[in-house]
């Protein structure tokens, strides 16, 4: 990624004032693009990197990439898709209902794509902001990021990794064009994507060395295909299919009572050591495999297949870190190695050190990055003090570890939606929440998680920032999320009153 202020970063020609820009193309884009609609903004604009949208969908293709969060769930409230052949929808049919979503709703015609936001600053004197990209220059009332935190590849910095002879890519960068079949293959990680991307390469490969730093909880998968007659039902009685959602969301938040209640994880977590027992024969293998921190701390992952995947003739676990990689071996921490000649990274994403926080600038040209200190912060997931008209979607404090992005997604559009709203009809040209405001929510939020699964689970995942804080997780229901995302605050709020040209840049209280 070039740096922000590098010449050859961006090359301006046009310049365009729009009343929102919205920087991303994924659910969260689209999302935010039909919400702003809704609520009367019809001068939008998404500016994406890519050449096509989808985000998440779009750059993950790995074999076997599949939701899993059930298909029902795993889509907006207003917009059902009754044709989800499985239960957990594959990859190419989510990519295909945002693209169908985006296209029905009139949203596409609005993204330019193959435009990369380089920079984005606050201006004070027009009350707007102020945004440079690799084509043209925008001028924005509100600026939503929708860049979300499954974007950015985490590449793991491993001694001797870049000059390993052989292909190495990153799950979410998968090369198509290699050939696994008969291939050495090292995978370096065991979340979410390898528990899905194994069980599919492990037949084709000829070796498959698997390094798996941590053992992960996987519970069995109740995934099926969905017959036609079950498909033309939820068609023809879209009754069917909200309650299918509702029931389906009413059991995870039975599941998320268990994350805010540790102990109550005892049942699910005996499911999960059944499941391992009866897919993993050789205790030595199940011992590697078998976590030693209490269920949810990580991700909770599902699988049917990665278990059996593990043990056939051609698959050997590490469970060890990788310490480097010396020629065209492998090596882990406990010193076992491995020849290959590919190297596949299941290491997982940017989540909460966010590239795009980089690139977003305050009055004072502070980028968002720099205000965070690695510790991410934004009053009820959404806007952070100092950046006014901004709006930070699937942001910090608002992950869950049982629901759906969707379900987070569509409370925070509530918000943006109502501050849109009151932000134009009480001719506020600014907006920006009080800092002691934000801070009281961050310590209320502080105070509930040391006794959640997230904090108290015995692990440490990617919900702990580089500070060592939990700066991801929501530590109550996603209902009591609704709940106080659903009325716009004004009074949280510091603004500035009048015409862009009369806003002198100094809040009113």
């Amino acid at each position: 990624m070039p740096h922000p202020d590098s010449p050859t970063a961006a090359v301006t020609r046009e310049s365009h004032d729009v009343e929102a820009l919205i920087i991303g193309s994924g659910l969260s884009g689209i999302g935010a693009a039909i919400a702003l609609r809704r609520a009367g903004v019809h001068d939008v604009v998404l500016v994406e990197k890519a050449d096509d949208l989808g985000g998440t969908w779009r750059d993950n293709t790995y074999p076997g990439c599949a939701c899993d969060v059930p298909s029902a769930l795993y889509s907006y409230s207003f917009a059902p898709n009754p044709e989800w052949t499985r239960a957990f929808a594959g990859q190419p049919e989510i990519r295909a209902y945002l693209r169908d979503t985006a296209a029905a709703y009139g949203i596409t015609p609005l993204i330019r794509f193959g435009t990369e936001v380089i920079r984005a600053q606050w201006e004070p004197g027009d009350a707007r902001w102020h945004v440079r990209t690799t084509r043209d220059h925008y001028t924005a009332r509100f600026l939503l990021s929708a860049a979300g935190p499954w974007h950015e590849p985490l590449v793991p910095d491993v001694p001797g990794l870049a000059d390993f002879p052989g292909e190495v890519f990153h799950s979410s960068r998968w090369r198509h064009d290699h050939d696994l079949t008969g291939a050495r293959v090292a995978v370096i990680g065991s979340g979410a994507s390898a528990v899905q991307f194994v069980p599919a390469i492990q037949p084709r490969v000829g070796r498959l060395h698997l390094f798996q730093r941590t053992a992960q909880w996987v519970l069995p998968k109740p995934d099926h295909y969905v017959p036609r007659a079950e498909r033309l039902l939820m068609r023809r009685l879209p009754a069917a299919q909200r309650a299918l959602r509702n029931a389906e969301y009413a059991a995870l938040e039975a599941l998320g009572i268990g994350f805010r209640h540790p102990s109550l994880l005892r049942a699910v977590q005996k499911v999960g050591t059944l499941h391992l027992r009866a897919a993993v024969r050789d205790p030595r293998l199940r011992r590697a495999l078998t976590p030693d921190y209490t269920l949810g701390c990580k991700r909770l992952l599902l699988s049917n297949t990665y278990y059996p995947a593990l043990t056939r003739p051609n698959v050997t676990v590490h469970p060890t870190a990788v310490e480097a990689v010396r020629g065209s071996r492998v090596i882990g921490a406990d010193g076992s190695g491995a020849d290959v000649d590919t190297v596949i990274l299941g290491t997982g994403f940017h989540i909460l050190d966010m590239p795009i926080a980089q690139r977003v600038f305050d009055a004072d040209g502070a980028s968002l990055d720099e205000h965070w200190k690695g510790s991410p912060d934004a009053y009820l997931g959404t806007t952070v003090s100092g950046f006014p008209n901004a709006f930070v979607l699937l942001g910090p404090h608002l992950g869950t570890g049982h629901s759906s992005a969707y379900t987070v997604l569509e409370a925070q559009l509530a918000y943006v939606a109502g501050a849109v709203r009151h932000s134009r009809s009480a001719g506020w040209t600014s907006m920006d929440v009080r800092p002691e405001v934000q801070a009281a929510f961050n310590a209320e939020v502080r105070q509930a998680l040391p006794s959640t699964v997230y904090n108290a689970g015995g692990c440490s995942s990617y919900y702990l920032d580089g500070n060592g804080v939990n700066s991801f997780s929501w530590p109550w229901s996603t209902g009591r999320m609704r709940r106080r995302l659903a009325r716009f605050d004004p009074e949280a709020y510091v603004t500035t009153s009048g015409t862009p040209e009369q806003a002198d840049g100094r809040a009113r209280p």
